[in-house]
């Protein structure tokens, strides 16, 4: 008789930095280890909880005096596009899809400096060389694929690409990055509405997002997506007004870490063999 009784995954904090997404704030953040027999299971929970996948760490904002960043996903089965979003997907329509392998390549990189070049010179990853950027992409103990999309009309030149991670229940859009120089095409759109009709076609209910973050520019997009749900004290909740959303700043309105953990709901991984 033989009974495996689950290792709790370990959860840390990182020190605090500058905010990328709003000015005069500390980022800090709590995450876990990505790793072992249960990786698929782990993140698959703890989507659902707010966090996201970089690599082989899960992570969730978890600031000593802000809540602004909220996890955000789209209902597949509420979802109709805007009338903008119809003319954006309609742009698009030469765009061919596949899905591969996470596997890294010299073209994806040459479009993902372009990109970073162009809309985030002065990010956090801005400094990311070619083998830092196999790591982004290849290093997943997970369920993934990169998305590319190609050209139709132009000797299949590479427009977008997604790293996308397949949950239990969606489809988690990791990093996303296109064309620069195609602003009118919207591709960072066309990717989001072209990955809720694959999870469509997949029977899956959700594609998730990553971040909303009220007041930031570089986020606020998201809250442009018809039947948005973000996660906010515990529970998933329709965004019906975004400007209703005020991101708090007083010191106690973010629980202790401990509690924080505590309130997490962790998967069962016990195998009993009898």
């Amino acid at each position: 008789m033989r009974h495996t009784l689950p290792l709790a995954p370990q959860f840390y904090v990182t020190a605090p930095q500058s905010c990328p997404y709003l000015e005069g704030r500390r980022e800090r953040k709590l995450f876990t280890a990505l790793q072992g027999d249960h990786a698929s299971t782990l993140n698959d929970s703890l989507s659902k909880q707010g966090f996201r996948r970089s690599q082989n760490v899960l992570y969730r904002p978890s600031c000593s005096d802000c809540n602004a960043c909220l996890s955000a996903r789209i209902r597949v089965a509420d979802f109709a596009p805007s009338k903008s979003q119809r003319r954006t997907l309609k742009r698009n329509a030469s765009l061919t899809r596949e899905a591969r392998s996470p596997w890294a390549t010299e073209e994806q990189y040459a479009l993902f400096r372009d990109y970073l070049d162009s809309r985030h010179a002065d990010g956090g990853m801005a400094d990311m060389d070619v083998f830092e950027f196999a790591a982004m992409i290849e290093e997943t103990p997970v369920r993934s694929r990169v998305v590319e999309y190609r050209d139709g009309d132009n000797a299949g030149r590479l427009a977008a690409v997604c790293l996308t991670d397949v949950l239990d229940d969606g489809l988690s859009m990791v990093y996303s990055f296109f064309r620069p120089d195609a602003a009118r095409r919207s591709l960072g759109s066309h990717v989001i509405l072209d990955h809720v009709e694959i999870a469509r076609e997949a029977g899956l209910p959700y594609v998730y997002l990553g971040y909303w973050v009220p007041g930031s520019s570089k986020m606020g997009y998201k809250a442009g997506y018809a039947a948005l749900e973000v996660y906010l004290g515990g529970a998933w909740q329709p965004l019906k007004d975004p400007d209703a959303f005020e991101s708090e700043t007083h010191p106690l309105s973010v629980e202790p870490i401990a509690e924080q953990v505590a309130r997490l709901s962790l998967p069962d991984t016990r195998a009993t063999d009898d």
